[in-house]
């Protein structure tokens, strides 16, 4: 394993039916204005933000709305909350979604206390922000673990780049599965997804030799693929929903990354196509990690031919992606470009690929014609 110093700061309240007990004991730590933030109409339409507001109100709480923080999150969304919370001069940010509005809200917390603008900080004068507004995440979505890290994936619509920024950790996150049912069944499927991807993207990370954590990591992806199943072929399975949120929150808590530079390179690929395309993210990986790990498993096989044997109970590398395509399949996933009603001209798959970051920790340095030929491959 590599060398490693590990701190987790985020509090986690988990389990069925535990958001209103957490809630309610988590707000009292914060001050008076509390910016609630959420995505489209299903918080509403569900009952779930009424009941919100209520437990706020009853704890003493101003509540500042922030409403309609999209899929993908955009920048200027971002610089729209920022600009709220400094004029209501908010002390608590309560993040009420999935991934999007987590990762929304982590910027948000960061940009109101910074003069500078966060792009050109980050990436220009390669500056890490240390002031944040306090922030809580409820998890009504699972699958990202956007809730228990403090990295966030912002799409700059002007630069036509969907990247990380680093922003705030939650204070605290509240996991109740019971939640999960206030989104459609589509975004549980592909949230879960995107759950596989992170693992598998630190699975195959440096170093290839199989540590603590690639076990570990091997029983999170049998877990995921089993409950996966057992969610799309029972909606009502309680259970499973319990099991995916977990798994979630351990494929992005550190834990499996511990020893390792991981890989990414998939989501990298993803996150751009996402930028030209707007596409569901759990969807795109979905589309293309099959097709990019026939292009690079040859150089690793050894972890490849471990991944089938110990996740998929086949023999080699290419049944073991095999088995990955017939599982995305069974799922009711899409595994073309075309069946997620997206068609790439050459300029735009050209334009993807060439923006698109190459990971350091992918077992083969791709080089953009590759990524290129991948994109073709999925339509």
């Amino acid at each position: 394993m590599n060398r490693f110093d590990y701190e987790y700061p985020v509090r986690i309240h988990f389990g069925q039916g535990c958001f209103e007990e957490s809630l309610k004991k988590e707000l009292p730590k914060y001050g008076k204005t509390v910016m609630l933030a959420y995505g489209g109409g299903s918080l509403k339409r569900t009952g779930l933000y009424d009941r919100i507001v209520a437990i706020l109100t009853e704890t003493g709480k101003t509540v500042v709305d922030f409403a309609g923080i999209m899929p993908n999150p955009t920048y200027v969304k971002v610089q729209e909350g920022a600009r709220l919370a400094r004029e209501q001069k908010v002390d608590f940010i309560l993040a009420v979604g999935g991934g999007s509005v987590s990762d929304c809200c982590k910027i948000v917390s960061t940009q109101a206390r910074l003069d500078a603008d966060i792009w050109d900080y980050e990436y220009t004068a390669h500056k890490t922000p240390a002031d944040f507004i306090p922030m809580g995440v409820i998890v009504t979505a699972s699958g990202t673990g956007s809730e228990q890290n403090n990295g966030a994936v912002i799409t700059n619509e002007e630069k036509k780049q969907k990247s990380p920024l680093w922003g705030c950790f939650a204070d605290f996150a509240i996991l109740d599965p019971d939640l999960t049912r206030t989104v459609p069944m589509r975004q549980v499927i592909s949230g879960a997804f995107d759950t596989l991807s992170h693992c598998m993207e630190t699975y195959f990370g440096n170093p290839h030799a199989t540590n603590v954590s690639d076990e570990i990591n091997e029983a999170i992806q049998r877990n995921v693929i089993a409950n996966l199943k057992a969610i799309a072929a029972n909606p009502d399975d309680d259970h499973a929903r319990s099991e995916l949120m977990w798994t979630s929150a351990m494929g992005e808590n550190g834990i499996l990354k511990l020893g390792k530079q991981t890989d990414f390179q998939c989501h990298m690929l993803e996150h751009q196509l996402g930028a030209y395309t707007d596409c569901n993210h759990g969807q795109g990986l979905a589309v293309l990690h099959p097709t990019l790990y026939r292009h690079i498993y040859q150089s690793a096989p050894e972890k490849f031919n471990r991944w089938a044997q110990e996740v998929w109970l086949v023999q080699n590398a290419e049944d073991g992606i095999d088995a990955l395509e017939d599982f995305i399949r069974e799922v009711g996933l899409p595994t073309t470009l075309s069946e997620m009603g997206i068609t790439l001209d050459e300029a735009t798959r050209r334009a993807i690929a060439e923006s698109t970051i190459i990971t350091p920790g992918c077992c083969k340095q791709m080089k953009t014609d590759e990524l290129y030929e991948v994109l073709k491959e999925c339509e």
